[in-house]
């Protein structure tokens, strides 16, 4: 019900309820006793005998239109709220409000959003209702403007071998694309299931037995290379709150029971949604905690060098509003945010949104992500692949073939929910990204290690990412297109191995990364010549440069000098000789004097760092010793390089 009264008391050419008197503020008091009894229709019919008999009685007209707001039949309120402001437009402020209301339901966003406006300049003392107007003006611009400039969208159906007759949602993927992982409903339990991709095909789901259980699990995030999983637990294990973030990783290839990720994370409150960073040092996740903005926020908790979490952010005002913030998904490319909302301006109960990370570390504007990827009704969780083109996303809407039109909240809605995947356009889409995975073993035994491993922006010296192999001597690492990097495994009693990936260029996106490390043993200086260890190989240095044709060390190469003047601390027996060699570019002459001034180049630094001499040599050997062809710039690339190899 609702009774729009004024407070204007001045003197005015019309009747209002405060100057109207005799018969016709008998039948208007008549009318507003129906209002009060909820009779709509009786209510009605009094206040057309009014304005029949006085049409300038403003506060019948306003209670006429409130009635046919009320029964949603918003054409006439459109039409009897636009008779008030015609009478006076500055009578009763709120006028202006529900007319904007009225708009918005007729699907004239454009005018609802300039009369919402109109009530924020009314002079309304009313906060909350300001408050609200504020927010829907925007929304409806933004609906406008969506409606007329729709984003591309064809949803394509994942197929029968993960869509069934039950409700499948709540999808993630691994970084290859090869595997995914989501949550099915039989009945009212919920469980995890995977499917694999074989041949660009995807097979048919099934149960991850170790997880399930009798009670629900959902809201689940595999990591980057497969090997765990974060979902939520509402009471089937124990935890601290009404719902907590738990976590399994797999062991010999199997799922390691579930275990609650623990405090700080898990509160007494509401924890739920978690997303895991590529590179498992971030978990965003959404929580009902204290010292947020509203009903839910995203948070984000970040690892240390010990594996502990620490405690939880919030990611700020931008982002999270007084209401809702769900569906956290932070993409590999470690700056790229989607997530879902029902506090920003958006176009239905709840929107999907982009934000990105800025170079100080603050997040940008979310964007959000047009129609008609969003719609008049809630939108849920969202996750983009690697290369940021395909979407995955789970729906109860049942969409026809790619191309299909799709009218604004008006799709076919059936109980069951599918998950869906679809091309996402440009604009929202994330940095592109490759992915290093690698196998790192002792070169001698085969013996799988367990190794640190550091990758660092060249062109700050930054390190981007410090981990370690896992027990089986693998590591998966993602790397955002448009930055060169560096590679550096190491392991104690190991010399170090080093890679290079030339990404500065973001139109030259490759293929992932597969290595095979093999880390060389430091010969044990009191072992005999005989103790069965191959003589070193020589180690190439890839990431040291040199201005072209010349013997000047690039600044980029600091990093990886630094390492080999540690393993030399580290190491006080070890002598090195340093090798230098080029293409066949050029003369032979010229070539062994430039390889030589290289390998000298090295050394000199060494020795400026505290090296002593007699523990260097450096060689040139010019364009003698290729390891890879001449006849093509990858493999000329190869030959000019430098090398240490172990002489004692």
């Amino acid at each position: 019900m609702i009774v729009l009264f004024s407070l204007n008391l001045f003197a005015q050419d019309y009747t209002t309820r405060k100057t109207a008197s005799g018969k016709v503020k008998k039948i208007f008091d008549k009318g507003m006793n129906y209002v009060f009894q909820n009779f709509n229709e009786k209510a009605v019919a009094e206040f057309e005998k009014v304005l029949k008999i006085d049409p300038t009685f403003i506060d019948a007209q306003i209670q006429w239109s409130a009635i046919y707001y009320e029964l949603k039949q918003y054409k006439k309120a459109e039409t009897g709220f636009q008779k008030v402001l015609s009478i006076d437009p500055n009578y009763n402020s709120k006028v202006y409000y529900t007319l904007a209301i009225t708009k918005k339901r007729l699907g004239k966003y454009d005018e609802a959003a300039s009369y919402f406006q109109q009530y924020l300049e009314s002079g309304s003392k009313n906060k909350t209702l300001l408050a609200k107007a504020d927010h829907q003006a925007k929304s409806c611009r933004l609906i406008d403007n969506a409606l007329n400039n729709p984003v591309p969208f064809e949803p394509i159906s994942l197929g029968p071998n993960i869509n069934t007759k039950n409700s499948e949602y709540l999808p993630s993927l691994t970084v290859d694309g090869q595997t995914l992982v989501y949550t099915v409903r039989i009945r009212m339990n919920e469980d995890f299931y995977y499917s694999r991709k074989v041949n660009g095909e995807w097979q048919k789901g099934e149960p991850i037995v170790a997880l399930n259980t009798e009670e629900n699990e959902g809201a689940q995030n595999v990591s980057a290379d497969g090997k765990m999983i974060v979902f939520t637990d509402c009471g089937g294990r124990k935890g601290y709150g009404s719902c907590d973030i738990f976590y399994s990783e797999t062991k010999n290839g199997q799922w390691t029971p579930a275990k609650n990720i623990g405090r700080p994370i898990n509160s007494a409150n509401w924890e739920s949604q978690p997303s895991l960073s590529a590179d498992g040092r971030e978990i965003y996740f959404c929580s009902s905690r204290k010292g947020g903005f509203g009903d839910s926020d995203i948070w984000v908790s970040y690892r240390n060098d010990d594996g502990l979490w620490g405690e939880p952010e919030n990611l700020g005002d931008k982002i999270n509003t007084p209401f809702k913030e769900q569906s956290p998904f932070i993409h590999p490319d470690g700056q790229t945010l989607y997530f879902s909302s029902t506090g920003l301006p958006g176009m239905g109960a709840a929107d999907l949104f982009v934000v990105r990370k800025q170079e100080d570390g603050s997040w940008g504007e979310p964007q959000n992500l047009g129609f008609p990827i969003n719609t008049k009704d809630s939108e849920g969780a969202l996750i983009i692949s690697l290369d940021g083109k395909t979407a995955y996303f789970a729906t109860d809407r049942k969409y026809g073939s790619p191309g299909e039109d799709v009218t604004f909240g008006d799709v076919t809605k059936g109980s069951d929910t599918d998950i869906y995947s679809f091309e996402l356009y440009p604009e929202v889409r994330p940095q592109p990204v490759t992915y290093v995975k690698a196998n790192v073993f002792d070169i001698v035994t085969d013996e799988k290690l367990v190794a640190d491993v550091e990758f660092v922006d060249l062109s700050t010296g930054k390190i981007h990412v410090s981990s370690k192999t896992d027990e089986d001597g693998e590591f998966l690492v993602c790397l955002p297109m448009g930055k060169n990097y560096s590679l550096n495994v190491s392991k104690e009693k190991y010399l170090f191995h080093s890679e290079n990936f030339s990404l500065a260029e973001i139109n030259t996106l490759k293929e992932p990364y597969l290595l095979d490390i093999g880390l060389q043993p430091i010969p044990d200086p009191t072992a005999t010549a005989d103790n069965g260890l191959p003589k070193s190989k020589p180690i190439i240095l890839k990431n040291v440069f040199f201005e072209t044709a010349k013997a000047e060390l690039r600044p980029e190469s600091i990093t990886e000098l630094n390492r080999l003047k540690k393993l030399l601390e580290e190491n006080q027996t070890l002598q090195i000789q340093l090798n230098g060699h080029t293409d066949n570019v050029g003369t032979e002459e010229d070539n062994q004097l430039l390889s030589e001034a290289r390998a000298k180049a090295v050394h000199d630094y060494l020795v400026t760092q505290g090296i002593a001499k007699s523990r260097l040599k450096f060689m040139g050997y010019g364009e003698s010793l290729p390891i890879d062809t001449n006849d093509t710039p990858g493999g000329r690339q190869n030959n000019r390089r430098t090398e240490f190899e172990i002489i004692k």
